[in-house]
């Protein structure tokens, strides 16, 4: 179960990047809350994650999901560049996120 609390503290992660990114165009209430919310969310579910996984892994992959997250989300929707640097960084981030998940 620690996994999958994991994996969608990830998913929360990114969408409090989204709403970082959109207080700092817009500052509203709302981009405030959706931010603050979904940062809240994942990391009280990481601390659940912690329940059962070990912190070096557990704080690893979210923070690695967070990061290949906030690199896709800008290309995809904030139209940031596509370098093969880029790729390169984000497939070394994967392949590490799974060399821990294989080992714990």
């Amino acid at each position: 179960m620690g996994w999958l609390y994991l994996l969608v503290a990830g998913g929360f992660e990114m969408i409090g990047f989204i709403g970082l990114k959109r207080s700092s165009e817009r500052e509203t209430w709302g981009n405030y809350l959706l931010m603050l919310g979904a940062f809240a969310v994942s990391l009280t579910l990481l601390s659940m994650a912690l329940e059962t996984l070990a912190l070096s892994v557990a704080y690893t992959v979210w923070a690695g999901i967070g990061t290949v997250g906030a690199v896709t989300l800008g290309i995809l929707l904030y139209k940031e560049p596509i370098s093969p640097m880029r790729i390169i960084s984000i497939v070394g981030i994967i392949t590490c996120i799974i060399a821990l998940r294989l080992i714990d």
